[in-house]
């Protein structure tokens, strides 16, 4: 050892200094590696082995104790300047800081993911709350990372950040209104992760996947992803159909356009060839005995059919909806609305509105339920002498002049 030491004392200054950064350097590593490479190892099985944040996160604040050790040992290397020495400790704690400030960033992002494990993350997610913690620890790192290097106190920065309130509130205007739109979106549990939702100014169509302090992402049906500004849900409009999901059941409202043409009333004769429909029968029966309850007492004797009350094969086949609706097993008709119900007459027909409920809320269910209803509506209408309005095309008037 007395050798090494007047073996080190006989080199030139410069040399002396070299070789005590080399052995500072080395130590360094040396202390780092065992921290990372063999505590954290032997610790492994003691951390969360479903996420790789907790293991960052040790990784990152391990850092500390060798640049520490750079910060202190660098006033054993002899023959270094004043100046040097001191800015060498100064960029080592200004890094102190920024690891540490990484090490509660990785240990929020650890938080987050043990919170996304909860049933109440979906409804209340906290992603967009970290984000702003993150920020907040970051500027208070930035500022005294500045304050170390120029070896000033804190205070003096925050002093003059009073002047720059105005930069700073520009420079943060998005994540300002992006905060408050994440604490409204939360505390009125306006959106969830998994929800369906519309926003026609943003092309958005389709599933929430992210709910971040910045922008929501939605998951268009045709999988392109829009990144929507969060406060422009609070400032536009836009459609969540939780409600739908949750409910149960989805909403079919589509129209048949009748012929107005077709409307008419139906002979005794019709009226008996309806009574094969089975869904009928028990509307036949109670319409005719009211029929004939109310002609026998308001015409006294009047025989004009044009006086009497009669079947009508529009009304007829509205309470055919109804049965048929009512007796569709894939029809939710007790917990939801169901309508069958005429619209103003239009030019371009009748319109004969079926407002009722799916008995589920799956896309694909939901449109083959509902092509099968109206394929049955739509085939079974010549029986009740009913037709639909079409607007005539080339073919009609081709045929027509053929027949002409």
């Amino acid at each position: 050892m007395e050798q090494a030491l007047a073996l080190f004392e006989a080199q030139p200054l410069w040399a002396q200094s070299l070789i005590g950064l080399i052995l500072l350097a080395v130590a360094a590593l040396l202390v780092n590696f065992l921290l990372k490479k063999v505590l954290l190892r032997l610790a492994a099985p003691f951390l969360d082995t479903r996420t790789l944040t907790a293991d960052k996160a040790a990784a990152r604040l391990a850092t500390v104790a060798p640049l520490l050790l750079i910060a202190r040992g660098i006033y054993q290397v002899p023959h270094l300047p004043e100046e040097v020495r001191q800015l060498i400790e100064n960029v080592a704690m200004a890094s102190i800081i920024l690891s540490v400030a990484m090490a509660i960033s990785k240990g929020l992002d650890y938080v987050n993911e043990i919170y996304n494990r909860t049933p109440q993350a979906r409804n209340k997610p906290i992603k967009g709350y970290i984000q702003v913690i993150k920020i907040v620890v970051y500027c208070a790192a930035a500022i005294l990372a500045i304050a170390a290097l120029i070896e000033q106190s804190p205070l003096l920065l925050l002093s003059g950040l009073g002047a720059m309130a105005a930069v700073l509130l520009l420079v943060f205007k998005d994540t300002i209104l992006s905060l408050v739109a994440s604490v409204q979106l939360s505390s009125n549990d306006m959106l969830r992760v998994g929800d369906w939702i519309e926003v026609p100014g943003m092309n958005a169509d389709g599933d929430v996947i992210d709910i971040a302090l910045h922008t929501v992402k939605v998951q268009n049906f045709d999988k392109t992803i829009v990144n929507i500004p969060t406060y422009r849900l609070i400032a536009d409009s836009f459609r969540n159909w939780r409600g739908m999901s949750e409910a149960g059941g989805r909403r079919i409202k589509r129209s048949l356009p009748l012929d107005q043409n077709s409307v008419r009333f139906l002979s005794d004769e019709e009226v008996q060839g309806l009574r094969r429909f089975r869904l009928l029968n028990d509307y036949l029966s109670a319409k005719d005995a009211e029929l004939r309850e109310w002609n026998a007492r308001e015409l006294a004797g009047d025989t004009n059919p044009v006086n009497a009350r009669r079947f009508t094969n529009i009304g007829t086949f509205r309470a055919y909806v109804i049965a048929y609706l009512k007796a569709h097993p894939e029809l939710s008709t007790e917990a939801f609305t169901l309508l069958v119900r005429q619209l103003e007459p239009t030019p371009q027909g009748l319109p004969l509105q079926i407002y009722c409920f799916t008995g589920t809320t799956v896309w694909a269910e939901y449109e083959r339920i509902q092509a099968d209803l109206f394929d049955h509506l739509l085939a079974i209408l010549p029986e009740f002498g009913l037709r639909l309005f079409q607007e005539p095309s080339g073919l009609d008037f081709t045929n027509l002049r053929n027949a002409s």
